[in-house]
């Protein structure tokens, strides 16, 4: 049985139901007339099929019932625009600067322009061994520079894009970013995660990020990243605008998580790289705000293409990304690593072990002694591909370093 929903009222196939919460109308089906009353007759065509309803009515309200049908008769599943004002009500964005947030244990320090939230690993943000993942940490640090411009008072309706930015239909795409692991937050750790913004070169601005234990002060995690602007439309980068920058320069602060001396280039892998994942595609759900594959799905893609062995043993301890091109819902990647052979660490030469037999489970099962014991490379360059025929498009270039697991 067909049932298709409206805003206003419902209408069911079966039979005619029509409820109208419009002060101007109140209307029952019924089979009997009643004195000073008219009967009249209303087809409503509901997929397709004409259903025929009576409805007993008032003669004043003929016309009235004759303007609702007509507008039942409209496409039922165009839903009626929000206006940006409704949306920004509806979502409670901030039209001043907020000092503090208690919904999300936040508030504004440093003069006034730092951000800084509590929060808590939770059970399912960390992987076996629990602790946090890597895309954990990279969505909190997503998470906080979007709540930061949320207490600003610049949010437009856009994923971090400010009222001026709307205006010149611009939004925000990040170019760099270098992130630094000591520890991984084990789950139900109590983290504070302070996130500040500053300049980088006309058009550009830098976020940076610290992680720390809440009660111990222990840094967790050192982030940087660069950002500039796109249009919207047509998809090419953009000149900051004077009222932009006018927006987001008194909030600048001149401190470095991360002090980069020289930039590491990264060199372009081709298909003759040691590990190769093809035909990855995305889902609904990787893309974000702006109808792109978010940044954090990347590195999943990245971190595929390394061995099982290596990872049973091993965690990332830094990773730097260098943004070349977004990624839409239809497009195919080729996810592409090749080791560093040069980076094996003097305390994985290990070439024998002393002592009784072992059995070959033991040596070359799921953790293996094997695995263990071998030779790995400690550094890796990655390179995120679009797959269209015989030609490849640079989505993302990317540099991870590893440690031994404690």
């Amino acid at each position: 049985m067909a049932n298709t929903s409206l805003s206003s009222g419902a209408i069911y196939s079966s039979r005619v139901l029509i409820r109208c919460y419009h002060s101007r109308m109140l209307v029952r089906c019924s089979s009997s007339e009643r004195g000073g009353q008219q009967r009249s007759n209303a087809a409503v065509r509901v997929n397709g099929a004409a259903h025929r309803a009576t409805l007993q009515v008032g003669a004043a309200l003929e016309t009235s019932i004759n303007e609702t049908l007509a507008e039942l008769s409209a496409p039922l599943l165009a839903p009626a625009p929000a206006t940006d004002g409704r949306e920004r009500s509806r979502q409670n964005i901030p039209t001043e600067k907020q000092a503090e947030d208690p919904f999300r244990q936040a508030q504004i320090v440093e003069g006034g322009v730092r951000y800084q939230q509590t929060v808590v690993v939770r059970s399912y943000e960390v992987g076996p061994d629990r602790t946090a993942t890597l895309e954990t940490i990279l969505n909190l640090l997503q998470e906080t520079a979007l709540n930061h411009v949320w207490m600003s008072g610049l949010l437009g309706d856009g994923f971090g894009a400010t009222h001026g930015m709307i205006k010149s239909n611009l939004i925000w795409v990040v170019s760099r970013m270098h992130v630094q692991v000591d520890h991984y937050p084990l789950w139900g750790d109590v983290l504070e995660i302070d996130t500040w913004v500053g300049s980088s070169g006309k058009n550009g601005m830098r976020r940076d990020w610290l992680i720390r234990g809440r009660g111990s002060g222990n840094i967790y995690v050192r982030a940087t990243s660069t950002w500039v602007m796109m249009n919207k439309n047509t998809r090419r980068l953009s000149k900051m605008p004077e009222e932009v920058r006018g927006e987001i320069s008194p909030w600048f602060i001149d401190r470095h998580a991360i002090r980069e001396e020289a930039t590491e280039k990264i060199i372009k892998l081709d298909s003759n790289a040691k590990h190769v994942d093809s035909d990855l595609k995305p889902k609904r759900s990787d893309l974000d705000m702006n109808q792109h594959v978010n940044n954090v799905k990347y590195v999943r893609w990245m971190l595929e293409t390394i061995p099982d062995q290596f990872l049973q043993h091993h965690q990332l301890s830094s990773i730097i990304l260098e943004y070349r091109k977004e990624c839409g819902s239809s497009d195919v990647v080729q996810s592409i690593c090749q080791p560093d052979e040069d980076s094996v660490s003097p305390s994985e030469n290990v070439s024998m072990v002393r002592g009784p037999s072992l059995l070959p489970e033991v040596i070359n099962g799921h953790h293996s002694l094997a695995g263990a014991l071998q030779q790995w490379p400690t550094k890796y360059t990655h390179l995120l591909q679009l797959k269209a025929g015989d030609v490849h498009e640079e989505i993302v270039r990317g540099r991870t370093t590893w440690k031994k697991k404690l």
